[in-house]
């Protein structure tokens, strides 16, 4: 007979106070344990994860493979689900997970890919290159799944077959416009150090070219135009990260300090 097997959820976050509430309501009533793991919050973050019955641990910020390598860590159960702070497991979702995690079935896939439906501007996104939109297996077994250490837009290593599930779970991915520039803004950055540290070139030209493509690739290949305003904003969005991230590139790569200024001398009388 198959053992019964429990599930593991971990909730990754930082100064998310507005959004880890339903994210921990959509999984608190049905996993074994809700682990949220947080990179040292300085808003109410931790205390309203606390208030809803999860486990807090504190996790050093050193990119996001590693954040989730650690978040794994503190995992107890044989079967982990990672749901990101400003997503939100539906019913059906939560039905689909339980059905594998119940039959624990050894002949299965290890891992499961996971559809997400985006919400943004009012509406949902359709295309964009959005839909059905996975980021890395969400539900896998313990010891199976690790992740690269890359410090943004980490890849993953899986040590058996894996699988998808047919069942979105909700994605809110930015509060605001405001939001979505300060994330461009802070995934550049990482972008930037990444391609730094493996040895790729930038410069002003190539950002534009990068950021153009981007676009390109997202409004008219990707059909974003049929979302409306939520595709031309994911659009320039992507711009925008694209062409930054390589800017910035071309910033760690060249001294653009200001020149020192010379020593004035006396006038001459």
């Amino acid at each position: 007979m198959t053992p019964v097997s429990k599930l593991s959820c971990y909730i990754i976050a930082f100064n998310e106070s507005n959004k880890v509430r339903p994210a921990i309501e959509s999984v608190i009533e049905w996993a074994d344990e809700v682990v949220l793991c947080d990179s040292h919050s300085t808003d109410h973050t931790a205390e309203i994860a606390r208030e809803l019955g999860a486990r807090v641990v504190q996790i050093d910020f050193n990119g996001f493979g590693k954040l989730r390598n650690d978040a794994i860590a503190h995992c107890k159960h044989e079967w982990i689900f990672s749901l990101d702070s400003d997503e939100r497991c539906t019913p059906e979702a939560r039905d689909e997970i339980l059905s594998i995690v119940k039959k624990n079935d050894p002949e299965a896939p290890v891992a499961y890919f996971m559809p997400r439906q985006n919400y943004l501007l009012g509406r949902w996104v359709k295309y964009s290159g959005w839909s059905p939109d996975y980021r890395q297996p969400q539900l896998f077994r313990q010891g199976c799944l690790g992740y690269t250490t890359e410090e943004v837009h980490e890849g993953f290593t899986c040590t058996g077959p894996i699988g998808y599930l047919t069942k979105p779970i909700w994605q809110f991915p930015f509060e605001d416009l405001e939001q979505m520039l300060n994330k461009a803004q802070r995934y550049s950055t990482l972008g930037a150090h990444k391609l730094l540290r493996n040895n790729k070139k930038g410069g002003i030209g190539k950002a534009f070219l990068h950021g153009f493509s981007m676009f390109l690739r997202i409004y008219i290949f990707k059909s974003g135009w049929r979302d409306g305003r939520a595709g031309l904003v994911i659009a320039i969005g992507g711009f925008i990260g694209s062409f930054y991230k390589y800017a910035k590139l071309a910033e760690l790569r060249n001294d653009w300090t200001e020149p020192t200024m010379p020593k004035a001398g006396k006038p001459d009388k």
